[in-house]
């Protein structure tokens, strides 16, 4: 049996929750660009959760940029699709199953671009999503009369024009525009694009003066982890529990964060943010870019090299031993949340580090150590460094984790082994490699260097961390001293 509205009925609903008959006949308020898990597993599982409490009452039209041709999963399952939830949430191992309900239909661009920009006349439209990938947000000079345009701010702003038309320029019909793209200032990044290409069509004054007056484009940051559709054997063992098929099935992780920069007006069309703590609107969302950050990114970085050469492979596998677990959580919590250079408040610090522990922990996700040591170095300086700086601001003393995590950096950087342009490191004599743009750099180092000259000449070099490390008082001492702990071993 495949998940369909005609075999919904069918399905019991003691292992999985079910949108009501009612619930698959809202209206359309969504037009979302982009069919891909991420989407399906943070926005639409929110309107969804919404939709089923009563309050936001509106479905997704999806616009797909590809043909697939063929029989499509999605008209084939009448856009109903499974969530399987599985993490840790205060430390309790938790797993749901839930059909969304909230895509009434996905439109190909190729197929139909007429009936995406009908949509425009329909007065309940009120929200545009996007998730394009950071390519996606690209200025590309064209003609959006195009049927269709080929760049998404292209298509993004034939919609808008056609909304205009639609309305009468009328402040009502103004829409929400929330890109999730992984971009810093993903909403003004795209008004700019697409009022430039507003320029280029010699669209109108009047349509430009509605473009910037009625309609929000929110600037909104993303985090979920979405694995998708899980591998054959998997999916096969949660069908035969569940009682039918779903070809567009996804796993996702209990945690989730949509923050969205908007005001009353953004909050009051925003409805399902009601329903979901996840979901947080703000005048300004810098406070959780930099919790993500430093907290998430930075306590990932400053471990992965001294978890790698440990012998851990994966996240949960560090996690799971007390020693290890007790370094991440020492380290997120006493080092890196007091030092986050940006206004934070420390309950909400502590709260969602407390929350990326429980994700670091999750025994479904097999997150891997070696992936985390990609571009090493730039990581480093991006999201450690500003923190290592506060921290010596704050307190004016060495943090003695962030030491040995830097320590365990060099360490990792070692290169022992060239084949080609590729450098490989040694653990236990099977080589790894070492995938950082700086690689060669690092050879180089560790070819003239001792860890007692290596050290000084890397931390006091400007163009790696734009500022002399060794002048910060006693850290140089600290990283050398971990590093001949770490290299003996």
């Amino acid at each position: 049996m495949i998940l369909s509205k005609a075999t919904l009925p069918d399905i019991a609903a003691s292992t999985v929750q079910k949108p009501a008959k009612e619930l698959l006949n809202l209206p359309e308020k969504v037009l979302q660009f982009g069919t891909g898990v991420l989407l399906r597993g943070l926005p639409d599982f929110f309107i969804d959760k919404a939709n089923k409490q009563g309050v936001f009452n509106g479905r997704v039209v999806v616009v797909k940029s590809t043909d697939s041709g063929g029989a499509d999963a999605f008209d084939k399952q009448d856009g109903l699709y499974t969530i399987c939830v599985q993490g840790i949430d205060k430390g309790k191992k938790v797993e749901e199953n839930i059909i969304a309900g909230a895509i009434s239909r996905v439109l190909s661009v190729r197929q139909h671009w007429k009936d995406i920009l009908q949509t425009a006349y329909n007065p309940e439209m009120q929200i545009i999503i996007s998730n394009t990938t950071e390519v996606g947000i690209t200025l590309l000079e064209e003609d959006i009369h195009q049927q269709p345009p080929a760049s998404f701010p292209a298509k993004l702003l034939a919609f808008l024009y056609e909304r205009y038309k639609a309305c009468q320029g009328s402040a009502e019909g103004g829409m929400i525009v929330i890109p999730t793209e992984l971009i810093v200032g993903n909403g003004d990044k795209l008004l700019t694009i697409v009022l430039q290409l507003a320029a280029y069509n010699k669209l109108d004054a009047a349509f430009t003066d509605w473009l910037k007056s009625h309609n929000h484009f929110c600037n909104s940051l993303v985090d979920r982890i979405v694995p998708g559709k899980p591998d054959a054997a998997a999916k096969s063992a949660i069908e035969a529990a569940l009682g039918y098929q779903d070809d567009l099935l996804i796993m996702c992780e209990v945690y989730r964060l949509w923050a969205i920069e908007g005001d009353e007006k953004v909050k009051q069309v925003l409805s399902f943010a009601k329903c979901d703590d996840g979901v947080i609107i703000a005048p300004d969302i810098e406070m959780y870019r930099e919790l993500k950050l430093r907290l998430l990114n930075g306590t990932h970085t400053l471990s992965c090299g001294l978890a790698f050469l440990s012998g851990f492979q994966t996240v949960k596998e560090a996690m799971a031993d007390p020693l290890f677990g007790s370094f991440v959580q020492d380290i997120m919590l006493h080092e890196i949340a007091p030092a986050i250079p940006a206004k934070v408040d420390p309950v909400t610090a502590e709260q969602f580090g407390m929350q990326v522990l429980d994700r670091f922990r999750n025994p479904f996700i097999n997150h891997q150590w070696i992936s985390i040591t990609m571009q090493y170095s730039s990581k480093m300086k991006m999201r450690v460094i500003p923190v290592l700086l506060k921290y010596y601001t704050e307190f004016n003393k060495t943090p003695a984790g962030i030491a040995k995590g830097f320590a365990a950096f060099l360490a990792f950087m070692k290169p022992v082994k060239k084949d080609g342009n590729v450098f490989y490191g040694e653990r236990n004599g099977q080589h790894y490699p070492i995938n950082d743009d700086n690689a060669a750099y690092f050879y180089e180092q560790w070819q003239k260097h001792e860890v007692s000259g290596l050290v000084p000449a890397v931390l006091s070099d400007l163009t790696l961390w734009g500022t002399d490390l060794t002048k910060l008082p006693g850290f140089a001492g600290a990283v050398s001293d971990n590093m001949l702990q770490i290299t003996k071993k």
